[in-house]
């Protein structure tokens, strides 16, 4: 019997959910994204994509998204990443509800290393215990138990991954802190506090999900899974990747940690960062063993290709000059 292979995509115009529309719609799947504005969506979302006018906290609007579809990727965040406490809960409970409607859907969600203490946990599988220092890692647990607690009728797909860079991940370490978008790199500012870090390049983990999706005779009706990515060992191969690709000795600078701390009392950007400043001190890596088991090597394209390509497409490098592939005519 021949796969339906039909998506519907929630956050498909952010960063991963982005990428991960643009993985199935190249492995062949009819991907749907519900987006508020689809007019803006049709202009700057992926190509191939049908967009379907609607908000994540309507559970009537995601359940009519969602008809036909075997799979819904949960990829949607609460807008500028503010109220989490009041918002990522109920949007979930939408999605597992419209999943359950249209008959057990899968639901599909990029995981976070936040569910864990990094000094308790420096490896992360599926049966690792999850014990969050931050009030987002506490909801993203809080998240997670509620699509095992609907399985099995709900099936559900977690792909956990390091800290996400790439074309369109602009809520990332790598955007908001390293470099600036839209600017030539002058400077590196380095977030790291120790040795190791865990990076997750938006293509290869989008691709990891659709090979997955791909053979879901494979999976379990709730899997957890981990994506290794690129495990900065040093904590300064990110650096460096970042000054080959600008072809310059540029110079790093440290992440201001010290004003996050003074200033999270009275801001939430500080704050967050202040909670999430152990996973910079304390290295930890993910355990892809069971990725592997399913759907062979993980998909890596070379650290360096990567973080050039991110830095054209975030306007902090030119874009290559047009290659002329058929015979000059004089």
């Amino acid at each position: 019997m021949e796969q339906n292979k039909t998506a519907l995509v929630l956050g498909a115009t952010g960063g991963i959910g982005s990428s991960i529309a643009t993985a199935l719609v190249r492995h062949g799947w009819h991907v749907s994204g519900m987006v508020r504005d689809t007019a803006k969506a049709q202009n700057q979302g992926p190509a191939q994509v049908h967009w379907v006018a609607g908000d994540a906290m309507e559970r009537d609007d995601v359940i009519r998204a969602v008809a036909g579809a075997t799979i819904v990727v949960h990829a949607v965040n609460p807008p500028n990443y503010m109220n989490w406490d009041k918002l990522v809960l109920p949007m979930i409970d939408n999605t597992i509800a419209a999943a359950k409607s249209a008959g057990g859907a899968r639901i599909v969600l990029p995981g976070t290393i936040y569910n864990f203490d990094p000094k308790a946990t420096p490896v992360i599988s599926a049966d690792s215990a999850q014990h969050p220092n931050s009030r987002k890692g506490q909801i993203r647990v809080a998240l997670e138990q509620r699509l095992e607690q609907a399985a099995p009728e709900v099936p559900s797909l977690i792909l956990r991954a390091g800290d996400f860079f790439g074309p369109g991940a602009r809520a990332s370490w790598f955007a908001q802190a390293m470099v600036s978008p839209g600017k030539p790199v002058r400077r590196i500012v380095d977030p790291a506090r120790g040795s190791g870090h865990s990076w997750a390049y938006l293509p290869d983990l989008a691709e990891a999900f659709a090979q997955l999706v791909d053979n879901p005779t494979r999976l379990g009706r709730f899997e957890r899974l981990q994506f290794e990515g690129y495990v900065d060992d040093s904590g300064k191969t990110m650096v460096e990747a970042i000054r080959n690709a600008c072809g310059s000795r540029l110079r790093s600078y440290g992440f201001p940690w010290w004003l996050m701390r003074l200033a999270a009392p009275f801001a939430s950007f500080p704050r967050e960062a202040a909670e999430l400043a152990p996973y910079w001190r304390y290295p930890v890596r993910l355990d892809n063993s069971r990725l592997v088991e399913l759907i062979g090597r993980e998909p890596r394209t070379p650290l360096n290709e990567a973080v050039k390509t991110s830095l054209i497409e975030m306007g902090c490098l030119p874009k290559p000059a047009m290659q002329l592939t058929g015979p000059v005519l004089a």
